[in-house]
């Protein structure tokens, strides 16, 4: 199961590196299930590998000149902010034992699994739907929309240690009026910012597994830096929809399992 793990940290840096965003999502299952690391610290190491593997991304797609500092700065003032918030005030009062439903315990971590599993499903769903072309004739900067956004994906982030980059993309483009690929390279500034801050927020140094951590970190990055390369000569579209699919299968999997514990 370890080099599994080890395997599937390689490929989620791939992923990031081919088509922008989406192998985050499958770092904190990869986490909980081959690791065996709890859902509830699974978030947490998330965020570290995430971002640490955005950070390298995002220094790439900024020497090819598509990464918008100033927009990426302005969408994760918002973000950032909440990202840090539920780590550090959010997080802490979701209490381990939520409730009874007909004899099943509802948990933390039940429903943290849970929760991701559906994330899954709705971020397979925007990998794989054909893209329409966006009307951009509005130029305005809708602020409301954008500290909307912000602080939906900075619950997100900081609630299953996620990135957002399936929102964030659409943001970017809808709100901010990015082209495409520049979007997605300042998606993943925005992501490694968040995710970032997220882990400082909820740091807990004493039980965390550096090695693992590292190791894992690591590979995603190496991952990332040959899945950039690769993503010169091959066409990320059908790779994007292939994924998604991966995605929504890995979602509903997650979600049956969880749910058949409380049959």
């Amino acid at each position: 199961m370890m080099l599994l793990g080890y395997l599937a940290s390689l490929l989620i840096g791939v992923s990031l590196g081919l088509i922008g965003g989406g192998g985050s999502i499958l770092t904190m299952p990869m986490m909980v299930y081959l690791f065996g690391v709890s859902p509830v610290m699974a978030t947490s190491y998330s965020l570290f590998v995430v971002g640490s593997t955005s950070l390298v991304g995002a220094a790439q797609q900024y020497k090819q000149g598509t990464v918008n500092i100033r927009m990426a700065l302005l969408f994760a003032a918002t973000s950032m902010v909440t990202v840090f918030g539920t780590r550090k005030w959010l997080t802490p009062l979701i209490p381990e034992q939520i409730g009874v439903v007909r004899g099943f315990v509802i948990t933390e971590s039940w429903l943290i699994m849970i929760l991701f599993a559906i994330m899954m499903l709705l971020s397979a769903f925007f990998m794989i739907r054909r893209k329409k072309k966006i009307a951009t004739s509005d130029e305005r900067l809708h602020i409301g929309k954008l500290i909307l956004f912000g602080t939906g994906i900075g619950l997100v982030t900081g609630l299953l240690g996620a990135g957002g980059g399936f929102l964030l993309i659409p943001a970017l483009v809808l709100l901010l009026h990015l082209p495409m690929k520049e979007a997605v390279g300042t998606s993943l500034l925005v992501i490694a910012l968040n995710s970032l801050t997220g882990f400082t927020g909820a740091l807990d140094a004493k039980a965390t597994d550096w090695q693992l951590l590292l190791t894992v970190t690591a590979l995603a990055v190496l991952g990332i830096i040959a899945g950039s390369y690769l993503n010169r000569i091959i066409p990320s579209g059908k790779l994007k929809t292939v994924f998604g699919w991966f995605v929504l299968l890995m979602g509903a999997f997650i979600l049956l399992r969880e749910l058949a514990d409380t049959l």
